[in-house]
């Protein structure tokens, strides 16, 4: 693999898993709750200020994008999990059915909306839209859907 440089983020990532697995107490010692509240901050700030006016519009304008986003993000993942149901047997299959369906009914991540967009050099301004819209949808929808199963 000549030439191959993996992205620093990824490295960092995967370093950051396995510190939470050896390290399962850490959040005692650093401040982890301020940390992800200021790096998500950081990250729509310094994103918001690589981008010009121009692109930022054009992106925001862009509404067949935000409504296919919302709408797999919302609607058809928890619907392909819904899918599964039926092949779902016994107590402790329906529990981890239930736990996978949660996963698919939260909105999208600022790591899988920006960071990722930004490393596969894609539609930024689009992903911060849709980051922000996904996690203020998020918290009426996702009752909504496990209301129906809880």
């Amino acid at each position: 693999m000549k030439g191959f440089k993996p992205d620093r983020f990824v490295l960092l990532l995967i370093s950051m898993i396995f510190l939470a697995y050896w390290m399962p107490g850490i959040e005692h010692i650093i401040p982890l709750n301020e940390i992800s509240t200021y790096g998500i901050a950081g990250i729509f700030f310094f994103y918001g200020l690589k981008l010009s006016p121009e692109k930022m519009k054009e992106g925001l304008s862009n509404w067949r994008l935000h409504t296919l986003i919302q709408v797999a993000t919302f609607l058809i993942f928890p619907l392909i999990i819904i899918a599964l149901l039926p092949f779902v047997k016994g107590e402790e299959h329906l529990t981890l059915w239930l736990a996978v369906f949660f996963l698919a009914t939260l909105p999208s991540t600022v790591s899988s909306s920006v960071v990722m967009v930004s490393i596969a050099k894609g539609n930024i301004p689009g992903a911060i839209f849709n980051a922000s819209v996904s996690g203020l949808i998020g918290i009426l929808i996702t009752p909504l859907w496990m209301g129906l199963f809880l």
